[in-house]
């Protein structure tokens, strides 16, 4: 058998990433461990889809649960996961600064909150 190349392991690894609602758990988690109870308020979403969302994370060891007597509790399995998602803001910041400052380059529009 031959062993998995780690770009396929890696491109796994970012389609785990690759729905919002995982983002926000791994986003919310940032901060300590959360009861499922706040994590559903918080994602204002079905309990199935959430818990759906957690499954997929814990199978991939992003996320692990414990449980407190009734409740259980969600946390992210390594800081590495919310070095990753600070990254990731990060590059998407620099993006729209880049795309913000092409557009002032072309004479276009340049786009902010203040204008909404």
């Amino acid at each position: 058998m031959a062993a998995v190349p780690l770009y396929q392991l890696k491109a796994e690894f970012f389609r785990t990433l690759g729905h919002p609602a995982r983002i926000r758990v791994l986003e919310l988690l940032q901060d300590g461990p959360m009861p499922v109870r706040d994590l559903l308020a918080a994602l204002e979403i079905e309990p199935s889809n959430l818990s759906q969302q957690l499954a997929v994370l814990r199978r991939t060891r992003l996320v692990a649960a414990t449980r407190d007597g009734n409740t259980v509790v969600y946390a992210l399995s390594t800081p590495d996961v919310a070095q990753l998602l600070q990254a990731a803001r990060r590059i998407l910041g620099a993006m729209i600064t880049d795309q913000s400052d092409l557009l002032a380059e072309l004479g276009g529009p340049k786009s902010s909150a203040a204008e909404t």
